[in-house]
Protein backbone atom coordinates (compact mmCIF):
# COMPACT_ATOMS: atom_id res chain seq x y z
CA UNK A 1 0.00 0.00 0.00
CA UNK A 2 1.02 3.34 -1.02
CA UNK A 3 0.12 5.76 1.91
CA UNK A 4 0.95 9.17 -0.83
CA UNK A 5 -1.13 7.77 -3.04
CA UNK A 6 -4.44 9.35 -1.64
CA UNK A 7 -2.47 13.00 -2.40
CA UNK A 8 -1.81 12.35 -6.40
CA UNK A 9 -3.82 14.98 -8.53
CA UNK A 10 -6.27 12.41 -11.69
CA UNK A 11 -7.93 14.18 -14.35
CA UNK A 12 -11.46 13.78 -14.29
CA UNK A 13 -12.03 16.20 -17.66
CA UNK A 14 -8.68 16.54 -19.21
CA UNK A 15 -8.45 20.25 -21.03
CA UNK A 16 -5.82 21.96 -22.51
CA UNK A 17 -5.63 25.23 -23.63
CA UNK A 18 -2.28 26.67 -25.94
CA UNK A 19 -0.50 23.58 -24.31
CA UNK A 20 -1.60 24.85 -21.20
CA UNK A 21 -3.36 22.01 -18.83
CA UNK A 22 -6.13 23.45 -17.07
CA UNK A 23 -7.87 19.85 -16.61
CA UNK A 24 -11.09 19.40 -14.15
CA UNK A 25 -9.02 17.17 -11.42
CA UNK A 26 -10.20 15.78 -8.70
CA UNK A 27 -8.76 19.26 -6.76
CA UNK A 28 -11.30 21.13 -8.68
CA UNK A 29 -14.05 18.69 -8.17
CA UNK A 30 -13.48 18.67 -4.20
CA UNK A 31 -12.89 22.91 -4.17
CA UNK A 32 -16.34 22.72 -5.60
CA UNK A 33 -17.83 20.31 -3.05
CA UNK A 34 -15.95 22.27 0.35
CA UNK A 35 -17.57 25.70 -1.23
CA UNK A 36 -21.20 24.65 -2.10
CA UNK A 37 -21.26 22.49 1.41
CA UNK A 38 -19.90 25.54 3.03
CA UNK A 39 -22.47 27.77 1.36
CA UNK A 40 -25.65 25.54 1.36
CA UNK A 41 -24.97 24.40 5.45
CA UNK A 42 -24.69 28.55 6.46
CA UNK A 43 -27.63 29.21 4.36
CA UNK A 44 -29.56 26.74 5.57
CA UNK A 45 -28.30 27.15 9.20
CA UNK A 46 -30.09 30.90 8.89
CA UNK A 47 -32.66 30.60 6.58
CA UNK A 48 -35.14 30.77 9.27
CA UNK A 49 -33.91 33.49 11.61
CA UNK A 50 -35.60 32.20 14.89
CA UNK A 51 -35.79 34.18 18.25
CA UNK A 52 -34.81 30.83 19.93
CA UNK A 53 -32.18 29.14 17.48
CA UNK A 54 -32.25 25.73 16.75
CA UNK A 55 -29.32 23.53 16.32
CA UNK A 56 -27.84 24.59 12.95
CA UNK A 57 -28.70 27.99 13.68
CA UNK A 58 -26.80 28.03 16.59
CA UNK A 59 -23.69 26.72 15.30
CA UNK A 60 -23.92 28.90 12.80
CA UNK A 61 -23.96 31.87 15.12
CA UNK A 62 -21.27 30.27 17.30
CA UNK A 63 -18.85 30.50 14.20
CA UNK A 64 -19.92 33.88 13.17
CA UNK A 65 -18.94 34.91 17.00
CA UNK A 66 -16.08 33.24 17.13
CA UNK A 67 -14.50 34.18 13.64
CA UNK A 68 -15.84 38.03 14.65
CA UNK A 69 -14.38 37.85 18.31
CA UNK A 70 -10.79 36.40 16.51
CA UNK A 71 -10.50 39.55 14.44
CA UNK A 72 -11.45 41.65 16.20
CA UNK A 73 -9.18 41.12 19.09
CA UNK A 74 -6.04 40.73 16.63
CA UNK A 75 -6.83 43.47 14.36
CA UNK A 76 -9.29 45.87 16.12
CA UNK A 77 -12.47 47.33 15.45
CA UNK A 78 -11.17 48.55 11.66
CA UNK A 79 -10.23 45.08 11.26
CA UNK A 80 -13.90 43.95 10.80
CA UNK A 81 -13.99 45.44 7.32
CA UNK A 82 -12.04 41.90 5.95
CA UNK A 83 -14.51 39.49 8.30
CA UNK A 84 -16.01 38.68 5.32
CA UNK A 85 -12.72 37.74 3.71
CA UNK A 86 -11.68 35.96 7.12
CA UNK A 87 -15.28 34.21 7.71
CA UNK A 88 -14.56 32.98 4.09
CA UNK A 89 -11.48 31.39 4.59
CA UNK A 90 -11.84 30.00 7.45
CA UNK A 91 -15.17 28.53 6.51
CA UNK A 92 -13.46 27.15 3.66
CA UNK A 93 -10.51 25.64 4.69
CA UNK A 94 -12.60 23.77 7.88
CA UNK A 95 -15.30 22.39 5.62
CA UNK A 96 -12.72 20.98 3.51
CA UNK A 97 -10.37 19.73 6.03
CA UNK A 98 -13.57 17.77 7.38
CA UNK A 99 -14.55 16.63 4.11
CA UNK A 100 -10.59 14.75 3.55
CA UNK A 101 -11.54 12.83 6.83
CA UNK A 102 -13.94 10.90 5.29
CA UNK A 103 -12.51 7.94 3.70
CA UNK A 104 -11.64 8.14 -0.30
CA UNK A 105 -11.94 11.28 -0.20
CA UNK A 106 -9.70 13.70 -1.34
CA UNK A 107 -7.68 16.60 1.39
CA UNK A 108 -7.12 19.91 -0.20
CA UNK A 109 -5.27 21.32 2.15
CA UNK A 110 -2.35 18.76 1.50
CA UNK A 111 -2.13 20.01 -1.65
CA UNK A 112 0.85 23.14 -1.05
CA UNK A 113 -0.19 24.86 -4.68
CA UNK A 114 -3.57 25.72 -2.99
CA UNK A 115 -2.72 26.54 0.94
CA UNK A 116 0.47 28.42 -0.68
CA UNK A 117 -1.85 30.63 -2.95
CA UNK A 118 -4.28 31.36 0.18
CA UNK A 119 -1.35 32.46 2.07
CA UNK A 120 0.75 34.44 -1.07
CA UNK A 121 -3.17 35.94 -1.68
CA UNK A 122 -2.97 36.87 1.95
CA UNK A 123 0.25 38.65 1.56
CA UNK A 124 -0.91 40.48 -1.37
CA UNK A 125 -3.97 41.99 0.15
CA UNK A 126 -2.02 42.97 3.16
CA UNK A 127 0.96 45.04 0.56
CA UNK A 128 -2.14 46.41 -1.50
CA UNK A 129 -4.11 47.64 1.49
CA UNK A 130 -1.07 48.74 3.65
CA UNK A 131 -0.20 50.96 0.74
CA UNK A 132 -3.43 52.29 -0.16
CA UNK A 133 -4.18 53.28 3.43
CA UNK A 134 -1.06 54.29 4.28
CA UNK A 135 1.63 54.82 1.45
CA UNK A 136 4.77 55.00 1.79
CA UNK A 137 4.30 55.15 5.40
CA UNK A 138 3.12 51.52 5.24
CA UNK A 139 7.07 50.76 5.09
CA UNK A 140 7.35 51.84 8.92
CA UNK A 141 6.56 47.98 9.31
CA UNK A 142 9.83 47.45 8.43
CA UNK A 143 11.42 50.28 10.71
CA UNK A 144 10.85 49.00 14.53
CA UNK A 145 10.85 52.10 16.79
CA UNK A 146 13.61 52.90 19.54
CA UNK A 147 16.42 50.95 17.34
CA UNK A 148 19.76 53.04 16.96
CA UNK A 149 20.29 53.70 12.92
CA UNK A 150 23.30 51.77 12.92
CA UNK A 151 21.88 48.44 14.24
CA UNK A 152 18.51 49.31 11.55
CA UNK A 153 20.75 48.37 8.95
CA UNK A 154 20.97 44.63 9.80
CA UNK A 155 17.16 44.72 11.04
CA UNK A 156 15.26 45.95 8.18
CA UNK A 157 16.91 43.67 5.88
CA UNK A 158 15.49 40.91 8.51
CA UNK A 159 12.27 42.34 9.03
CA UNK A 160 11.91 42.43 5.14
CA UNK A 161 12.87 39.11 5.03
CA UNK A 162 10.64 37.96 7.59
CA UNK A 163 7.70 39.47 5.99
CA UNK A 164 8.22 37.79 2.97
CA UNK A 165 8.93 34.30 4.26
CA UNK A 166 5.45 34.54 5.41
CA UNK A 167 3.46 32.69 2.72
CA UNK A 168 5.92 30.40 3.41
CA UNK A 169 5.18 29.62 6.55
CA UNK A 170 1.20 29.61 7.02
CA UNK A 171 0.96 27.79 4.15
CA UNK A 172 3.56 24.83 4.71
CA UNK A 173 2.14 24.92 8.38
CA UNK A 174 -1.37 24.15 7.09
CA UNK A 175 -0.02 21.76 4.49
CA UNK A 176 2.78 19.50 6.44
CA UNK A 177 -0.12 19.25 9.56
CA UNK A 178 -2.27 17.83 7.48
CA UNK A 179 -0.35 15.87 5.01
CA UNK A 180 1.27 13.67 7.96
CA UNK A 181 -1.96 13.17 9.52
CA UNK A 182 -2.93 11.50 6.32
CA UNK A 183 -0.08 9.40 6.00
CA UNK A 184 0.19 8.02 9.87
CA UNK A 185 -3.67 7.34 9.40
CA UNK A 186 -2.52 5.48 6.17
CA UNK A 187 0.03 3.69 7.78
CA UNK A 188 -1.79 2.50 10.43
CA UNK A 189 -4.66 0.90 8.38
CA UNK A 190 -2.42 -0.59 6.18
CA UNK A 191 -1.11 -2.13 9.08
CA UNK A 192 -4.05 -3.28 10.51
CA UNK A 193 -4.30 -5.26 6.95
CA UNK A 194 -1.40 -6.72 6.62
CA UNK A 195 -1.96 -8.21 9.96
CA UNK A 196 -4.79 -9.75 9.39
CA UNK A 197 -3.83 -11.39 6.19
CA UNK A 198 -0.92 -12.88 8.01
CA UNK A 199 -2.32 -15.93 9.52
CA UNK A 200 -0.54 -16.19 13.08
CA UNK A 201 -0.18 -12.55 13.74
CA UNK A 202 -4.06 -11.58 13.14
CA UNK A 203 -4.38 -11.32 16.67
CA UNK A 204 -2.28 -8.40 16.82
CA UNK A 205 -4.69 -6.65 14.62
CA UNK A 206 -7.07 -4.61 16.53
CA UNK A 207 -4.08 -2.47 18.09
CA UNK A 208 -3.57 -1.06 14.46
CA UNK A 209 -6.93 -0.64 14.45
CA UNK A 210 -6.69 0.78 18.26
CA UNK A 211 -4.69 3.73 16.74
CA UNK A 212 -6.19 4.68 14.00
CA UNK A 213 -9.32 5.05 15.87
CA UNK A 214 -7.01 7.06 18.34
CA UNK A 215 -5.32 8.88 15.35
CA UNK A 216 -8.41 9.37 13.95
CA UNK A 217 -9.65 11.67 16.75
CA UNK A 218 -6.70 13.17 17.21
CA UNK A 219 -6.84 14.52 13.25
CA UNK A 220 -10.24 15.50 13.74
CA UNK A 221 -9.04 17.89 16.42
CA UNK A 222 -5.92 19.16 14.74
CA UNK A 223 -8.10 19.82 11.37
CA UNK A 224 -10.20 22.61 13.40
CA UNK A 225 -7.08 23.70 14.77
CA UNK A 226 -5.23 24.09 11.49
CA UNK A 227 -7.80 26.10 10.01
CA UNK A 228 -8.34 28.36 13.14
CA UNK A 229 -3.84 28.63 13.68
CA UNK A 230 -4.60 29.94 9.63
CA UNK A 231 -6.86 32.73 10.06
CA UNK A 232 -5.82 33.79 13.20
CA UNK A 233 -2.29 34.37 11.30
CA UNK A 234 -4.21 36.16 8.79
CA UNK A 235 -5.48 38.56 11.38
CA UNK A 236 -2.14 39.01 12.69
CA UNK A 237 -0.95 40.00 8.86
CA UNK A 238 -3.65 41.88 8.29
CA UNK A 239 -3.62 44.22 11.00
CA UNK A 240 0.14 44.99 10.24
CA UNK A 241 -1.99 46.49 7.25
CA UNK A 242 -3.66 48.93 9.43
CA UNK A 243 -1.27 49.31 11.95
CA UNK A 244 1.82 49.11 10.46
CA UNK A 245 4.15 50.57 13.27
CA UNK A 246 6.05 48.54 15.67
Amino acid sequence: MNPTEQFELQRIAPYFINGVDVSFTNASLYMLLAASAAIILTIFATSKRALVPGRGQALAEVLYEFVANTVRSTAGKEGMRFFPFVFTLFTFILMSNLIGLVPYTYSLSSQIVLTFAFAAFVLLLVILYGLYRHGFGFLRLFVPHGVPAPVLVILIPIEIISFLSRPVSLSVRLFANILAGHITLAVFGGLAVMLLGAGSWAALAPVPVLGVVVLYALELLVNCLQAFVFTVLTCVYLNDAIHPGH
